[in-house]
């Protein structure tokens, strides 16, 4: 069996341990006689699992006690409903940043949901190439909470620090994030955060389960006509079991966080790994005539490198031979274009080095 350099945006790459484990796991779980997937979810074997995986990524993320971790299901895309649902019911409004799609379409759904959902600060007007800065946000008076996408997947751009959230008269109100894409990358200082989301398929685990981190005391400002379902305060109560939860993503979750403690070394290990795969990308875009990124280099992504060709007649040609030499899933999104390498935390560096490599040859062959 060979395996491939997966560059995909999501569901995206797996750690290799981690699914070798799930693989040797698959039929037999530690003895049970049984898959995990085949377990109750009320079953004290999956309550093991689904308690370890918490206490994991408590400790990976240093998530301080007053805040609650959900295990939920819908994608990130669900939440771009769940929150205005969960921190609307004691009125104002959804404030959001608007740095590209993902950011747009929680807009949208705010917007259908609830009407008003003001764009304080907007990256519309560079082509979304910088993000805004701090004295740029302008919150309404009636900012309920104020929404921003750390990093955008299809554009690649990416905030370089962490927003405030305070409106004209001075009162803070909660910071929420979609952080899909970045979390587990490195550090994070959860306590400046009310809420965090992240759809799974990208440094958590595969596909269907999605993570929420939310403070306690926004877990009482529901509107009351929001889906059971989608409420904070009854998943937090049920230990995210008010249906079955996704259980098996949960598993492989579980052990994504134990490979992040034990193989990597924790999130500053993987930060440092992290940030050196993307230099040397970059570096070799921009040391290149051939190929070109358009973000402003303080806001480039870490985990999603777009970059095109000087001739995009060439694209079809880079992508067949980038196949064909064990690098997958290059194509960049269907509404930018070019090219898109995503770095996410199982990237082997490996796999950067591949892809320089092969951009440097294909360069020469075609330049």
């Amino acid at each position: 069996m060979t395996r491939h350099f997966n560059f995909c945006a999501g569901p995206a790459a797996l750690p290799q341990p981690v699914l070798e484990r799930a693989r040797d796991e698959l039929l037999d779980y530690q003895g049970r006689g049984l898959s995990v997937m085949e377990m109750s979810h009320r079953s004290a074997e999956f309550v093991a699992i689904a308690e370890q995986a918490e206490r994991d990524l408590r400790e990976l993320l240093a998530i301080p006690d007053n805040y609650r971790v959900l295990f939920t299901q819908g994608g990130a895309t669900l939440q771009f409903a769940s929150v205005p649902y969960n921190l609307l019911g004691r009125g104002g409004s959804a404030n959001f940043l608007h740095t590209g799609i993902w950011g747009k379409k929680a807009i949208a759904e705010a917007r259908h949901l609830f009407g008003a959902a003001p764009v304080v600060a907007s990256s519309e007007a560079n082509g979304h190439s910088a993000v805004p800065r701090q004295a740029d946000i302008a919150l309404s008076d009636d900012a309920a909470y104020l929404h921003y996408t750390a990093n955008e997947t299809i554009g690649g751009i990416e905030f370089d620090y962490v927003p405030q959230a305070v409106r004209p008269d001075g009162t803070e109100v909660p910071l929420v994030c979609d952080m899909s894409s970045s979390i587990l990358s490195g550090p994070l200082d959860v306590s400046r955060f009310g809420v965090i989301y992240a759809g799974a398929q990208k440094n958590i685990g595969p596909a269907g389960l999605t993570l929420v981190i939310v403070r306690d005391d926004l877990l009482d400002q529901a509107c009351a006509e929001m889906p059971s379902l989608m409420g904070y305060k009854a998943q937090a109560e049920a230990g995210s079991m008010v249906n079955t939860p996704a259980t098996y993503g949960w598993y492989l979750a579980g052990l994504v966080f134990q490979w992040l403690k034990h193989d990597i070394g924790g999130l500053a290990a993987m930060d440092a790994l992290n940030a050196r795969k993307a230099e040397k990308l970059y570096a070799a875009i921009d040391g290149s005539g051939f190929y070109s990124n358009p973000i402003a280099p303080l806001n480039r992504s870490r985990m999603n490198v777009p970059f095109v060709l000087a001739d995009d007649r060439l694209d079809k040609a880079f992508l067949a031979e980038s196949e064909r030499a064990g690098l997958l899933n290059l194509k960049g999104h269907r509404s930018v274009g070019g090219m898109r390498a995503s770095l996410y935390n199982a990237v082997p560096e490996a796999a950067v080095d591949a892809l320089i490599d092969f951009m440097a040859d294909f360069e020469r062959r075609n330049g």
